[in-house]
């Protein structure tokens, strides 16, 4: 018994003022594995009646709060017996500044990731862009969020870029996205029947929506061209380039069917002789 007493009053220096025994570092333990108990079923009786979705940013929310609490029962043991937190404090101080020098992005992300569960700016399986980037939202997490690009590959965003650049939510608005296609045609050419070809085109890809109906303009007389810019709904924009691909090729057949040419930038070069 009393090698056990002197186990548990065993004490373990750190630095010149602070001195912790082997008893407050299981007591610290207990309390945590205590506390840890007591947050599972704190969380488990908020979230039971929340539906789906709101349950899992609350819980990405209790994360985050869940080691604060863990910080502070930390502290309150070690004061509770007899250690000086103050002295620890005051020993680790230039290490918790370069701690927290490092932690800076960290917390950034950190914050941004409540934020964006907050606000519900950005959803699971919306389409976003970011910094020149296009992917599928697959999972958003505090620190990060998993997009999925169009070759399938993982996009991991660090949550501070959504407040240091500017976000694209393609679907934010819905799935349905106007897309469109441009194409110039040789001066001379039959307008009326560019557009009706240009509309006979989209309206038979199966892909394109049929409400709200394809759309040609009429752009620009160009230097080289005339310029007409055809305008579809598709409900995927995730995999817009295909069916815009798709149109691209029909269009050249079927302009070439129907003798309509795509001219390509001309120049008339004139030579003065001196004499």
């Amino acid at each position: 018994m009393e090698q056990l007493q002197d186990f548990l009053n065993y004490d373990i220096p750190f630095g010149g003022k602070v001195h912790i025994t082997v008893k407050a570092i299981l007591v610290v333990i207990l309390a945590l594995v205590v506390a840890s108990f007591l947050l599972n079923f704190v969380r488990k009786l908020l979230t039971r009646k929340l539906p789906r979705e709101d349950a899992a940013k609350f819980v990405s929310v209790f994360g985050f709060a869940k080691w604060f609490i863990y910080v502070v029962i930390l502290l309150m043991t070690f004061h509770n017996m007899g250690i000086n937190v103050t002295a620890i404090f005051a020993a680790s101080a230039a290490l918790l500044v370069g701690v927290g020098l490092a932690l800076q992005t960290l917390f950034q992300d950190i914050i941004s990731g409540i934020f964006i569960l907050i606000d519900q700016s950005v959803h699971v399986g919306d389409i976003i862009e970011i910094d020149g980037k296009v992917g599928r939202v697959e999972d958003i997490k505090l620190r990060t969020t998993r997009a999925v690009t169009i070759d399938n590959k993982v996009l991991v965003i660090p949550n501070h870029l959504y407040l240091t650049n500017t976000l694209y939510n393609w679907t934010e608005n819905g799935t349905a996205t106007r897309e469109s296609v441009e194409v110039g045609v040789a001066y001379g050419s039959d307008t009326e029947l560019v557009r009706k070809l240009l509309l006979d085109i989209a309206s038979s890809h199966p892909k394109v929506l049929k409400h709200p109906e394809p759309l040609v303009l009429f752009t620009d007389f160009a230097d080289s061209s005339l310029n007409f810019k055809l305008i579809f709904t598709l409900n995927d924009s995730f995999q817009g380039a295909i069916p815009k691909s798709d149109i691209r090729f029909t269009i050249d057949q079927k302009f070439k069917e129907h003798n309509i040419s795509i001219p390509f930038p001309q120049r008339d070069v004139h030579i003065i002789q001196e004499k």
